[in-house]
Formats: C-alpha cells, sequence, structure tokens
C-alpha cells in the first residue's frame, strides 16, 4: 500500500526549483512529456522531453524551474497525446492537455481549524455546480454563511474528479487527481474550503473508485489499470485484483490523501463501496480505510471517511484489526426509503422494496437490509437480529440526490407529498441520533427540480443513457422531464435563494436543528438513552429519550391517507416545546394530532382515545378523499 506521501509522486508536481512528472505506464518502452506553449495546443509550438523508465514500469523526468501554470501531455510511442492520469488540473476537459499545478502556493488562514467531532456532524449535500446560478466554486463560497445560520456543521459535494462535457453530477470522474474546471481552478476550490473552515463548516468530499467514467478514460492505453475479469454498469472496473493491480491499488489509495491534504477536507464519501470489485486476500475498502487513518493519525484533527454501502454492513464499521474495514460513518438509505413508503405507500424509489412498517425496525435498530461486500440485499427480521446498530455511527435522509434524482420529474419531497408531511419527516430525521443530512434546498422546500442530467460528446453514450434509465427504474414515465443529456437537466436543476423558498418550512428546520444540538448537548440525543416505536395504524412514531431524571420525547404522525378513525390523542406529562399541525387542550396535557403532525417535549407521553367533545374541540378539518 502507498505511503501517505505518495501521491506527491505521481503527475506533475511543481516545487520552488523544479518540476517533476511521473506516471505508471509499464506496457511502454518509452515515454514523453510535450510541454505546450502558452494559449497553443499545437504539437508545433511544444518542446518534447523523453521519459525515464524504471524497472517497475514508473516513467519520470524532472525539468527545471516552478512550471506552475504549463500546460502538457503525455506523448505515447503511437504519437497518441493524452492527459496525464494523476492530472492536477484539465482546464480544457477530460480530452485535452493537463496543466502543472503548485500545491503549495495557496495561502491556508484555517491553521487553527480542529474539525468537527463524529457526534456533531449536520451534513448538507451539495452539487457545486446547481447550488448557485454560477455553479463555481467561489460563487458557493459565498452562499455558506447562509448554512452556518441554518445550523449545518458540515457540507458534503458531490465528486469532484473531471468528468466529460459542461455538465454532470461527478459519478462519471475518469480524471481522479483532477477537481472538475466548470468549477474553477483548484485554488479556487481551496479557497471554498478555506472559507468553510472560517465559518466553522467542516468539508466532506464524495468519491468514486468502483469505476472510470465512459468517456476520457484512456486509462487502457497506459497500462493494466482496468480490470480484464470484473464489469460495471457504469463503466470499466479498476483493476484491483488481477495482473500488477497493486500500483492501481497505490493509485487509489494514494488519491485518498491527495484529497485530504493537499485540499484540507475534513472527510471522504466512498460511493457504491459494494461495486468495487476485488477478490484480493484484502479488499481495496480496507486499503483505502488505511490510507486514510494514516493520513488522519499525522493530521491530528477530526476527520471522518464515510461508506455508501447498497445494505447496512457491520464490518464496515468495525476496525480493521477485528476484522472490520475501518470506516467512521456509513450511508443507510433504509430510514429514507421506510419514511418514504409511508407517506406514498406502493411507489418505489429503490430497486428494493419497502413498506411502512419497515420504519419500525429502522427506529428500533437502525436498518432493514443487511449483508457485506459479499452478501448484498438481504432483508433481516428482528426476530433474526434484535440489536440495534450504533446509530451514531449511520447516515440518515429524507431525501439525496439519488432519491430526487431518480425520479422523472426531479421532484423533491415536499412535491411528492405536502410541505406537512416533509416536516413530519424533517422532525423524524432530525431528532434520531443517527448524522442527519439534507440536499441543498431541502430546508426552505426549494421549488427547483433537481433532475440527473450527464453531458457526452458520444451520441451512442448519449442514448445509452437513456435507456438505462428507462431499464433500471422501469416504473417511471421518463418522458415526462428533460432527457439527463440535454442542458435544460442541468439549468433547471439550479437552486434558487432560500428567500424564495418556504419561510415556514426552513424555521422549522432551524428549530429541529437548534433542538438536536441542545438535547446532544445535554446527552440525551443517543442509540443509549432512546426507547421508539411505530405504530402503524394511526402510523405515528413515538420516541422517548431518558438519562436519569431527564426525558425527552418527539411525537411524528406521517399520514397522507384518509383518518378512517378519530385523530390520535396523547397524554402528557411534561411540557410541549414545539408543536406543528396539532391541538393542545386544556392545561396542555391533552394533545390531538392532524395528519402529518409533530409534538416535541420534555417528560413522558402515551397514547389516548380521545372523548367526542375533544375531537369536536380539535376543529380539525373534514377527512380528505383520496
Amino acid at each position: 500500500m502507498a505511503t501517505r506521501n505518495f501521491h506527491r509522486c505521481l503527475g506533475a508536481v511543481a516545487s520552488p526549483h523544479e518540476t517533476t512528472f511521473r506516471v505508471w505506464a509499464p506496457e511502454h518502452a518509452e515515454l514523453a512529456v510535450e510541454v505546450l506553449e502558452a494559449d497553443s495546443n499545437r504539437a508545433a509550438d511544444a518542446q518534447l522531453h523523453a521519459m525515464l523508465r524504471d524497472s517497475d514500469g514508473y516513467f519520470s523526468l524532472v525539468l527545471p524551474g516552478n512550471l506552475s501554470g504549463q500546460l502538457y501531455r503525455l506523448v505515447l510511442p503511437n504519437g497518441s497525446r493524452r492527459p496525464d492520469p494523476a492530472s492536477r488540473f484539465q482546464p480544457r476537459g477530460v480530452h485535452g492537455p493537463s496543466q502543472v499545478i503548485d500545491a503549495g502556493a495557496y495561502a491556508w488562514r484555517d491553521q487553527a481549524w480542529q474539525g468537527i467531532s463524529k457526534d456533531d456532524l449536520l451534513i448538507y449535500e451539495l452539487h457545486l455546480g446547481t447550488f448557485t446560478a454560477q455553479g463555481t466554486y467561489r460563487a458557493a463560497a459565498e452562499r455558506l454563511s447562509e448554512l452556518q445560520q441554518l445550523g449545518i456543521t458540515a457540507v458534503e459535494l458531490m465528486p469532484l474528479a473531471e468528468s466529460a462535457g459542461g455538465w454532470n453530477w461527478g459519478y462519471d470522474g475518469v480524471l481522479f487527481y483532477a477537481p472538475r474546471h466548470t468549477y474553477g481552478t483548484p485554488d479556487d476550490f481551496r479557497y471554498f474550503v478555506d472559507q468553510a473552515h472560517q465559518l466553522g463548516l467542516a468539508v466532506i468530499l464524495d468519491v468514486v473508485y468502483n469505476h472510470f467514467g465512459p468517456e476520457g478514460n484512456y486509462f487502457r492505453e497506459f497500462g493494466p489499470y482496468v480490470s480484464a475479469k470484473h464489469r460495471t454498469a457504469w463503466g470499466d472496473a479498476p483493476n484491483f485484483d488481477g495482473p500488477d493491480a497493486l500500483p492501481v491499488r497505490d493509485y487509489f489509495t494514494a488519491n485518498i490523501s491527495y484529497w485530504m491534504d493537499e485540499f484540507h477536507l475534513d472527510g471522504l464519501r466512498v460511493d457504491a463501496i459494494h461495486c468495487m470489485a476485488d477478490e484480493s486476500p484484502q479488499h481495496i475498502v480496507s486499503d483505502l480505510a488505511a490510507s486514510f487513518d494514516e493520513w488522519r493519525s499525522a493530521a491530528g484533527r477530526h476527520v471522518h471517511l464515510i461508506a455508501e454501502s447498497n445494505v447496512y454492513d457491520a464490518r464496515m464499521l468495525q476496525h480493521r484489526t477485528g476484522g472490520g474495514h475501518g470506516y467512521d460513518a456509513e450511508w443507510c438509505d433504509d430510514f429514507l426509503h421506510s419514511v418514504f413508503a409511508v407517506l406514498r405507500p406502493g411507489e418505489h424509489m429503490s430497486q428494493r422494496v419497502y413498506s411502512g412498517e419497515d420504519l419500525q425496525m429502522v427506529l428500533h435498530r437502525g436498518y432493514v437490509f443487511a449483508g457485506s461486500l459479499k452478501v448484498l440485499r438481504q432483508r433481516i427480521s428482528l426476530e433474526e437480529d434484535p440489536h440495534r446498530a450504533d446509530l451514531s455511527a449511520l447516515v440518515y435522509s429524507i431525501q439525496n440526490h439519488d432519491f430526487i434524482g431518480n425520479h422523472p420529474l426531479g421532484q423533491r419531497l415536499h412535491r411528492l407529498v405536502s410541505d406537512d408531511a416533509h416536516r413530519a419527516a424533517a422532525a423524524l430525521l432530525l431528532l434520531v441520533p443517527a448524522i442527519p443530512m439534507l440536499f441543498m434546498g431541502e430546508e426552505f422546500a426549494a421549488d427547483e427540480p433537481f433532475y440527473f442530467f450527464v453531458d457526452y460528446g458520444d451520441a451512442h453514450m448519449r442514448e445509452a443513457v437513456e435507456r438505462g434509465r428507462r431499464a433500471e427504474y422501469p416504473q417511471h414515465d421518463w418522458t415526462a422531464g428533460p432527457a439527463p443529456t440535454s442542458a435544460d437537466a442541468f439549468t433547471r436543476s439550479k437552486l434558487g435563494p432560500a428567500s424564495s423558498g418556504n419561510a415556514h418550512t426552513r424555521q422549522w428546520y432551524q428549530t429541529l436543528i437548534s433542538l438536536r444540538k441542545q438535547w446532544r448537548a445535554e446527552g440525551l440525543l443517543t442509540g443509549e438513552a432512546m426507547s421508539a416505536h411505530w405504530y402503524g395504524e394511526p402510523q405515528m412514531a413515538v420516541i422517548h429519550y431518558a438519562v436519569g431524571d431527564q426525558w425527552r420525547f418527539v411525537v411524528a404522525r406521517l399520514s397522507n391517507r384518509v383518518m378512517q378513525h378519530a385523530p390520535v390523542a396523547l397524554d402528557l406529562e411534561g411540557t410541549v416545546m414545539v408543536q406543528q399541525n396539532c391541538d393542545v387542550h386544556g392545561d396542555g396535557r391533552s394533545v390531538v394530532l392532524r395528519e402529518n403532525g409533530v409534538v416535541i417535549g420534555s417528560g413522558r407521553v402515551a397514547l389516548s382515545h380521545p372523548s367526542p367533545a375533544e375531537i369536536a374541540a380539535a376543529s380539525l378539518p373534514q377527512e380528505r378523499k383520496s
């Protein structure tokens, strides 16, 4: 496995007096660096420099002077000119020349930054190209104070590795060391991170190591970077377990420390770990975690490695010395899909099938489906495993880029259900011990959709994308929205200002976030202090927290169906702190919940059956027709 500084031995590295180039291309006997004249892309204006090959297939070249800003290409023996596989910047896209970047030139202001502890993480996922009208690092940096005021503590960026075209979600990256050029320069990205740290916000980056993007992938021309036996639906699989796999593994493990070191990041979220095909004795996911831990030990501050797995994988969170993979946290979409199954029964936004009763399993133990890197998508009943997972290591959401973008109209939760239902689900999300994650615009119920969008130059590839979307989610009418390869899908996804959204929803989120932080500070918001139950008939979650003589409760009713019986009533032994879409009677000890109602308070709460007089006093609206 590569050491924590191995990333400084790949690509073009500028220092005060020289610039070093290094690339692994074991199948070639010779290789050259072509340094282009300023603003030129013609070989006639270039200088060609032969590289030296070592016995391991690495080619190196040292040129005098700091060549920061200089464009260059690698020249193969057949005359093909290609970007550097470890390029630090691609100002003209995936097919253009690479650019030398001096990583030490930026003047950081975050020397006192110590990061955010895992217990304090409150994540906000965003796509840099659509978070602002300009779609740049610097424009996004100007909007960070809005998130600080909301109470967010960490920003999670969708992938930045250079991918094809003018717009992309980022999961088609092919140059894993190059921040996407359409958002600005690498130093612009450093400014974004620096500004976040000045505001007390951590920055987490989504990275994709399970496949190479389908356009601009020239890795095969340099050596055995691509697996000969594994395939993915999205592009070539990396060679993690075939002949000459070690330098490929080193390339990716070094990428872990590269992003953390050169951009002062606070964590990485590794995409679709279950799709990383590797039959080696030690799986690549463990090597990635080992690389991260090595960097963490030297950095001495709070940083986080998050896994996205198709299902809950207990080994992912176990330390490597105990046979686990050593990740700090894990995405768990079971919460999202179980909540959605209550709000929109029978409508599936996942290839896994959920029912409303699954929310009981999630509230009781944290997840529904479990597995490992070898066994996926296995539903585990409460009888088989009643033990609660470590909720503090699970990342929950009620919507994210996949949930919204996998709908043909890119619709957000409040559009699919209602504002009240959205706010009730938000209360559950923000007042359980798991790490909550919001998706950009969620907090003010943004009107803008978030579509799936890509931009490929190849017409056949564009057609394949549209066929693939229809095949993967056949339950949707994909003719209803813009084509994912159109500019319209990208531009219509740009997020408007918070002032254009729902002020009531944003205030509700601020209140919930403030309560979350208060309960956390009081030592109440933990899995150990939590008891929870889902009542299927009234469609209501009841959560209690108790530490000593301190009690807190959350009651959230999620119901978009016709009420067949009387509204749900609660008997309280405590104080109502916050209420949403409910009626409090008399001395405040009797509460009637409407549809999508929420009650939050201190003390205890119990279900009761309201009397006819109480029901009449509630002045509830007539039953809605389905």
